[in-house]
């Protein structure tokens, strides 16, 4: 069976996006690699990260547009606005995703967790 392909040839699917910014951490975390080298790697995985942060939004939005429901428990139907997706927003500052303030005092508390 022949994999799905991704929307532009530009655009990596997200699995492979995740597969290789997992092999380019576990390249930096040997260190093997020179100054150089290590440098381009990084540099790749940060932009691999944020194409899978813009296509886990966008897979978010989806699913809330998709699953919203009444008080009555019907679901509610509105046309797609495609100017609201993420592609139409500017890139954050930090590249990182807004955080629930409820979660701030849980996430303060796991600061010693990895990427992966």
């Amino acid at each position: 069976m022949a994999k799905k392909k991704a929307a532009t040839s530009d655009t990596p699917l997200f699995e492979d996006s995740l597969a290789e910014l997992q092999e380019i951490v576990h390249t930096l975390e040997e260190g093997t690699a020179g100054l150089e080298e290590s440098m381009e790697h990084f540099e790749r995985g940060v932009k691999l990260l944020r194409s899978c942060y813009q296509s886990l939004e966008s897979a978010e939005q989806k699913i809330e547009i998709l699953t919203r429901v009444d008080a009555d428990g019907n679901p509610v139907l509105e046309d797609f606005d495609a100017t609201a997706s993420i592609d139409s927003k500017g890139p954050s500052k930090t590249g990182r995703r807004k955080s629930d303030p409820k979660k701030n005092d849980e996430e303060k508390s796991n600061n010693d967790r990895t990427l992966f």
